[in-house]
């Protein structure tokens, strides 16, 4: 379970200044997670990097490895908003896997941390890491199930199609978001939309 999903309720912000109060207390931990790794992170680097008290962290959080856990979600959710926000002027299915590939190479670049937390996380808090990619899925496959019913695309195993367009995904946000950010990302996008619209025999 996510720490979103099992924080108590007394640590939930009440107010919209506690909103971003642990907003930026989160935002503060993509920094320093991502750059030193968990094990190297103290809550004191996570507090001074957002500006605030130590006893401040505790309001929203009783440990690190809560504040990681809770990291892990809201960066899964942070992603499938953005990727959200730009497939929904798509014009089908085909044309939202070319925006939201699109989008994806567009935020990993735009946060360099994502990989190196999540991919930390399968060691630090893997039960977070399935759940991170779990919801990513579950949402692909409904998303494909509807354009099937749609006729926008084939029938078949939707929940297969889902994890290797993740796949596909993950690792060219990897290699074109983070290591190598030469290519234009609309250029990678359209070469990997082909690739699912058409296959490889063609």
């Amino acid at each position: 379970m996510s720490t979103l999903e099992t924080q108590p309720a007394s640590k939930k912000p009440k107010t919209a200044r506690g909103e971003r109060t642990r907003n930026k207390l989160l935002e503060a931990a993509e920094g320093a997670f991502g750059e030193n790794g968990f094990h190297t992170t103290s809550i004191g680097d996570i507090t001074r990097r957002a500006s605030v008290a130590l006893g401040t962290f505790y309001v929203y959080f009783d440990s690190k490895d809560e504040i990681f856990r809770a990291l892990v979600a809201h960066m899964g959710e942070m992603t499938r908003s953005w990727i959200a926000d730009r497939v929904k002027t798509a014009n089908d299915r085909l044309d939202a896997e070319y925006l939201g590939l699109l989008a994806y190479i567009e935020f990993a670049r735009a946060h360099p941390n994502l990989y190196r937390i999540i991919e930390e996380s399968q060691f630090v808090a893997p039960d977070a890491y399935r759940l991170h990619y779990d919801s990513f899925a579950a949402r692909y496959e409904r998303n494909l199930s509807d354009a099937a019913g749609r006729g926008e695309i084939s029938e078949g195993d939707q929940s297969t199609r889902a994890w290797a367009l993740i796949g596909m995904s993950v690792f060219l946000g990897l290699r074109y978001g983070i290591w190598d950010q030469e290519r234009s990302a609309e250029e990678v996008a359209r070469t990997a939309a082909d690739l699912i619209a058409r296959g490889l025999n063609h």
